[in-house]
């Protein structure tokens, strides 16, 4: 038995814990013959140089177009070799063209090594192979030199964010009313959801647009690791709220730092933002 410990938190294994690297092992042994298969591998955190043992396991799939059921079951094999599956949250075809991902957690795997496996056919548009915006693909197997990380598209990311920081202000100034409009009718619950959704949903994409503009879109992940530990502390307070009291006046502060933010991204430029 061996502990885990990352800060102050730890976690205890037993020797025959299923681990990422048995998984991934199972996978590529049981899907590098096959000849629809075409790469298998990881993304996410080891890409990024961030994985520790709280990590999920995002894998990857390259097979071709009719494949799609075949790889999954082939999947599911080389996962009951190593553990009963214990669970299975099956998403299908997803928004992104070209791309089919299911969720599974095993009986003997930690419960924070949650599967992510996208089965990704070859004509995707998008396979999630851009290094700057997804880290480095880990791959298990590549069998075709055609599938390499592309570049990222800078115009295109630049035209996005021209567009976007308008949309932001627009949001903001339109809709941070409807939080005080809850406030005056002592809704909690109504009052922190629209504060999360709109003034502080907005508020984290445009401090990601001002410190890593690549990452402007993921929310609240990564966030830790691409923001300023100063900006961290103040965005941590405005997310703890107490009562109605507090959120009607950290939804000022909030406000606040959104127009202050503006003014700084606006003198600074897109060109500034991304480097040039």
């Amino acid at each position: 038995m061996r502990a885990y410990r990352v800060g102050e938190e730890s976690r205890v294994t037993t020797a025959d814990e299923v681990t990422r690297d048995m998984v991934m092992a199972a996978l590529s042994r049981a899907l590098e013959p096959l000849g629809f298969v075409h790469a298998l591998w990881e993304g996410g955190a080891p890409g990024y140089g961030r994985l520790d043992d709280w990590s999920d396991l995002d894998t990857y799939v390259l097979v071709d177009e009719g494949s799609v059921d075949e790889t999954f079951a082939v999947v599911e094999a080389a996962l009951r070799s190593l553990s009963p599956i214990a669970l299975k949250y099956e998403v299908g075809k997803t928004h992104y063209p070209g791309i089919h991902q299911a969720f599974y957690r095993l009986a003997r795997a930690s419960e924070y090594l949650v599967l992510d496996i996208a089965v990704v056919v070859k004509d995707a548009p998008d396979m999630f192979l851009d290094e700057e915006v997804h880290g480095k693909a880990m791959f298990l197997f590549r069998k075709s030199t055609f599938i390499m990380p592309p570049p990222l598209d800078r115009e295109d990311l630049e035209a996005r964010l021209r567009a976007r920081i308008p949309r932001l202000r627009q949001r903001m100034d339109l809709f941070h009313v409807f939080v005080q409009k809850e406030v005056n009718r002592a809704h909690l619950i109504e009052a922190m959801d629209l504060f999360r959704a709109v003034v502080l949903g907005s508020l984290t994409e445009l401090l990601r647009i001002r410190h890593h503009p690549v990452h402007h879109e993921f929310q609240t992940r990564y966030l830790y690791d691409e923001l300023p530990p100063d900006v961290i502390d103040r965005l941590e307070e405005l997310y703890v709220v107490r009562d109605t009291a507090d959120v009607e006046r950290k939804c000022r502060d909030a406000r606040a730092w959104f127009d202050e933010l503006c003014q700084e991204v606006e003198r600074i430029g897109v060109d500034g933002l991304m480097g040039r």
